[in-house]
This record gives structure tokens, C-alpha cells and sequence, in this order.
């Protein structure tokens, strides 16, 4: 999201990048979008058997993103080999379970195989840490659509990019929600003790100072949250207080679940992590009114977002096209398209192309900085509401 903005103003105020895609192409396959689908010309040339890597988790508890961001990705595949007979991508599937112990192995894997261009993923950050050093090493491009720890992008790695802002702008965002719109005098803080987790709670325990009346750690799997809701219940909040989790969806809904059946009726709020049907599943009717912050756009928010969600739906039709990190994962995933449109075909080549140039996806503009950064990022909050999540708008 960094140079060449072109943007338009929508609804709550949102600044939101459309039109043609503007990828500093150099005449191999200029892409346009039309309906907010990329109109590709279809003269792309590349070897058989060409792939995109998609790595993150799609079998076990902590599936749901990497299954809505692997969608995308073969979504945009299949319209990009529709439109260039010369070059029909193939999509190879790394599924990381979540594990950061798997990932290496995992990761050198998809290295091995000399059909793998570029990778979508890793999902989440965890996993990131153990893949990344390696990709990093062989010169394996990525984009990751959802992975929003700081640190990934302070170390050194030449071929990291990250299609959203990191938790270093959700944070503070979720911070500010917390004072000005929830308007809580007195805040729990918990965390799963993950890389995601644990970096974001710390980055809200420290926006928030003094309101933070208690903290706990919990660990990724536990179903019993026994000890830390009597932490919560001793520091006394009321409706009109809040309490952040930092963690994913699995954990956060059994929390909410749980706190609500202690007498607790704070506000909940978690972030992207939490922000998915499995909390709403879980949670029951503790979910209504939560809240949820993200550095994702939802379709709503998105000028092409309902043509984006019927292309979805068409291709997946038992799929939900408004899970979290799909627009993102798509957009990453045509600005590695264009780079093989454009000629872009090695490793070292596309890389040099997605570091390089920009793409004017649905969500916004693609632009990396040195660090495979993005300079412009957009927090938004949801909420539940009739037991489905919906959108507030951006966090301002």
C-alpha cells in the first residue's frame, strides 16, 4: 500500500485503492480490473507446471484461515489460467496444522520442489518464524496475507511482504476503541501466549497504561479458563468495561463463553485472530456484541466487494466469501500473477518484480517497502450482531 495511491472515498469515511491495476508491467501481461475481477490479456508464457505455493493450515482446529485464504488464492488462479492458454498455474498446498514445529520441514518442502515460484502464507505468525528463514535463504518470494507480528519484517529477509498492516497499527487501534468508543475504565488483558498473541496484548497493555486492572496468559488448546475468570471477576468490571484478548478464535469463544456464564458482562473485544465463525460457534449467545478489530478489509468496505464475493461463492458455493484475510489473500495473490504475466517466471525474478512495483488490488494498492512493509493500513472493528459478524467501519 505504499506510492501511487489511487484512491475512493466509502462508506465510514474509508479510503479504499480499485480501478486498473498499475504494476509497472512491462508489456508481457497488463492486467485491468473490470467488475473487480482482473481482466488478464492473456499473452503470460510460462513453463508447464509453474506453481503457487499456498502455506498455512487446512486441516485441524486452526484451519479456517488458511482455508479461506487458499480459496482465494485458487480463485485467482482459475481466472488467470482462463485467460492465458500459454500458461496455466498450478496451485500446491503446504498444510502447516498451525505448528511452528511443522513449518520447517514443511517449508523446505515446498523449496524442494522446483515448480513452486512463489508462496501465499504462511498464515499465521508462529509458523512464520520457523518458515520464513528458510524461504528467506532460497530465495522463495511471499506474501503473507494475515501474519501481523511486527517482527517478522525486522529480519532482514529479502523476500518477506505482507499484504495488511502489522500489529503495531492494530494495536493502538484496538487501544483506541477501547478508550473512545467503548469508553472502559477498568480493562482486562489475556493472551494465548502465541507470537501473535502475546505481541498485540502487550502492545494494548501498554496503549492502555493504568485501566488495565488485570492480566492472565492462557495456552493454545486449553478449554478450562476457570483460574483466569476469577482473575477477571476480582477486578470488578462492569458492562461498561472492557476485556481484550490477544489469541485465536478456538480459545477466544470458549473464553467469552465462560466469562459470560461467571456473572461477567464486560464488553469482549479480540482481535483479527478471534474474528472468525468459529468464535461466534463457540461462544453461543456469549458472542453477541463482541467486538473485533482487524487491519483487513470486510466486503462491505470494498468498492468490487459484492462482484468479488459472487466470484467466491460461484467457484465455492458452501464457502463463506466475507472470511476473514480472503480479499487479501487475493489481491497477494494477483500481484504474483502479474508478476509471471509480466515475464516474471524464476524465483529471484518475481521476487524483484512484487519489492519493486505495485498492484491496485481490491483492498487497497500493493507497495512493499524495504521491509515488505506497507506504509498506508486501515484498522477496522466488527461486531456480532444477530450471531453473525458484521462490520462497524474503520477505527479512527
Amino acid at each position: 500500500m505504499r506510492a501511487k495511491k489511487l484512491a475512493r472515498l466509502v462508506a465510514f469515511g474509508l479510503v479504499i485503492t480499485v480501478i486498473s491495476a498499475a504494476c509497472g508491467d512491462d508489456g508481457g501481461n497488463k492486467a485491468s480490473t473490470s467488475s473487480g475481477a482482473t481482466a488478464w490479456t492473456g499473452k503470460a508464457k510460462c513453463a508447464a507446471g509453474t506453481s503457487i505455493g499456498f502455506f498455512g493450515p487446512l486441516t485441524g482446529d486452526a484451519a479456517s484461515f488458511g482455508l479461506n485464504e487458499k480459496r482465494s488464492l485458487e480463485l485467482a488462479v482459475s481466472e488467470f489460467n482462463a485467460a492465458n492458454k500459454d500458461c496455466q498455474i498450478k496451485v500446491e498446498l503446504f498444510d502447516s496444522q498451525r505448528d511452528p514445529k511443522v513449518a520447517p520441514n514443511l517449508a523446505t518442502a515446498a523449496i524442494n520442489n522446483k515448480n513452486v515460484v512463489a508462496i501465499i502464507g504462511p498464515t499465521y505468525s508462529g509458523e512464520s518464524m520457523t518458515a520464513n528463514p528458510l524461504f528467506n535463504d532460497a530465495g522463495m518470494p511471499l506474501i503473507t496475507p494475515s501474519a501481523t507480528s511486527p517482527a517478522l519484517s525486522e529480519n532482514g529477509w529479502k523476500v518477506f511482504h505482507r499484504a495488511l498492516g502489522n500489529d503495531n497499527s492494530q494495536g493502538p487501534a484496538a487501544a483506541t476503541y477501547i478508550k473512545n468508543t467503548v469508553k472502559a475504565a477498568t480493562v482486562a488483558v489475556v493472551d494465548d501466549g502465541s507470537e501473535y498473541g502475546k505481541g498485540l496484548a502487550d502492545t494494548v497493555k501498554k496503549e492502555l497504561g493504568a485501566i488495565v486492572k488485570a492480566t492472565d496468559t492462557i495456552k493454545a488448546g486449553q478449554i478450562d479458563f476457570s483460574g483466569t475468570v476469577a482473575k477477571i471477576k476480582a477486578a470488578n468490571l462492569t458492562d461498561k468495561d472492557a476485556i481484550f484478548y490477544g489469541g485465536f478464535y478456538q480459545e477466544a469463544g470458549l473464553l467469552a463463553k465462560q466469562l459470560k456464564d461467571a456473572g461477567i458482562r464486560a464488553v469482549f473485544i479480540g482481535a483479527d485472530g478471534s474474528k472468525d465463525n468459529g468464535f461466534v460457534k463457540a461462544a453461543g449467545t456469549a458472542a453477541e456484541g463482541a467486538i473485533f478489530t482487524c487491519p483487513c478489509a470486510p466486503i462491505s468496505a470494498i468498492k468490487d466487494g459484492a462482484a468479488f464475493a459472487a466470484r467466491f461463492k460461484a467457484k465455492f458455493p458452501d464457502s463463506d466469501p466475507e472470511g476473514t484475510f480472503s480479499p487479501e489473500a487475493y489481491d497477494a495473490s494477483n500481484f504474483i500473477l502479474a508478476a509471471i504475466g509480466a515475464g516474471k517466471v524464476t524465483r529471484a525474478d518475481i521476487n524483484t518484480y512484487i519489492s519493486t512495483q505495485s498492484w491496485v488490488g481490491l483492498t487497497k494498492t500493493l507497495k512493499f517497502d524495504a521491509k515488505g512493509e506497507l506504509s498506508a493500513v486501515t484498522v477496522y472493528a466488527s461486531t456480532v450482531k444477530d450471531g453473525k459478524i458484521v462490520s462497524v467501519g474503520p477505527i479512527k
